[in-house]
């Protein structure tokens, strides 16, 4: 599913970030290293608070590295605010907007006629199962329509990097298999290269290429798993053999980067 015929989509070169509060010095991502080739899909987990969002933060350009590179399709990008799609756990609709002028507004900041970004978003709220909910306040919607609503927006940015920062994190079991499966089968149909970040180890295999490890506090990567299971895939591939290797593997990993030692006395 990956060209390597073309330049990394994406590359970190020991980049560190370090955050200042008062006169204590927070060192809290890198030095890291990191490639994300064309059409990828890599997600990346580790111990809360490793860093994994400021990760994403500097890959879309609202931070910038204490230290370090950050290259976009091969070229060197200090300025990259626009350049990426970034969906967070929050959908972080507009309450005031109806749902298709919710997803639009990446069209219309920049410079699309209203007309123009509702006509072009009508087929995919039809394919994202939203059409009859188009003209509905963000209010009246289910917590999976509302962020499959912010995965539309995220989408109709048209952009070829999609950042996705824990986007089911907050819905229930059911509704949130339901839309790993749903995202499953659509990134497969897009020319888009995804970064992940997730505490669902299973979520991460399941859609992934390739799943990043990071420690704790400075995040570092320890380990990168790729996932060679087959596509296309169907959920029904939780219960192979291999996925439950690669589950144990990347949790393996995880767990000896956050149990604390332990100390006996006596031999």
């Amino acid at each position: 599913m990956t060209s390597r015929a073309a330049p990394p989509r994406v590359e970190l070169r020991r980049v560190t970030k370090v955050f200042r509060r008062g006169r204590e010095r927070i060192v809290a991502l890198g030095p890291i290293d990191l490639l994300v080739l064309n059409r990828e899909f890599v997600s990346i987990v580790g111990p809360s608070g490793c860093g994994k969002s400021t990760l994403l933060n500097i890959v879309a350009g609202l931070e910038q590295p204490t230290s370090g590179e950050v290259l976009l399709d091969g070229q060197p990008a200090p300025e990259r605010l626009g350049r990426v799609a970034y969906m967070h756990q929050r959908d972080l609709l507009l309450p005031w907007r109806r749902l298709v002028d919710n997803v639009v507004l990446p069209l219309e900041l920049r410079g699309v006629p209203k007309h123009e970004a509702r006509r072009r978003a009508l087929p995919w709220l039809a394919r994202f199962g939203l059409a009859e909910f188009a003209e509905a306040y963000p209010a009246q919607l289910s917590g999976g329509m509302r962020q499959r609503a912010a995965f539309l927006r995220t989408l109709l940015a048209e952009r070829p990097l999609l950042l996705l920062d824990e986007p089911f994190g907050a819905l229930d079991a059911l509704t949130r298999a339901g839309l790993q499966e749903w995202l499953l089968a659509l990134w497969e149909e897009l020319d888009r290269t995804v970064i992940l970040v997730t505490h669902d180890v299973e979520e991460a295999i399941l859609l992934s290429d390739r799943v990043v490890v990071l420690g704790p506090r400075p995040g570092r990567i320890v380990v990168e798993v790729p996932v060679d299971l087959p596509r296309p895939r169907a959920y029904d591939v939780v219960t192979h053999p291999r996925f439950v290797e690669l589950k144990a593997r990347v949790l393996g990993a995880l767990r000896n980067q956050t149990l604390p030692e332990v100390h006996r006395d006596g031999p």
